[in-house]
């Protein structure tokens, strides 16, 4: 399980019939600083309520198409939000990150 930062949304007039319904976002991984890491991706809404600026938990690969019910071709999927990011930092303090 990974963050990310959901940063667009995906607009397809043609996808497998399987994934109407669902949307698609543009996904910007995250680190645990939420400080932005690797490049953008797509991923399925799994919680049906993401959207633009969320800061989000994401599944890949078979994991991701379990959980849309093993029905849709993904491999990465939206599965819940982050309120908040506490980091131990290496001089014991602690850092509380608000999204």
């Amino acid at each position: 399980m990974d963050l990310g930062r959901v940063i667009g949304q995906v607009v397809a007039t043609v996808k497998d019939p399987s994934l109407t319904g669902f949307r698609l976002f543009v996904v910007q991984g995250v680190d645990e600083r939420l400080e932005a890491k690797g490049k953008p991706f797509v991923a399925i809404d799994g919680i049906a309520c993401a959207g633009v600026g969320d800061v989000v938990t994401l599944t890949f690969k078979r994991d991701a198409a379990i959980a849309m019910g093993d029905r849709p071709p993904v491999d990465a999927c939206i599965i819940g939000f982050v309120d908040e990011s506490t980091v131990l930092e290496k001089d014991g303090s602690i850092s509380t990150l608000k999204t």
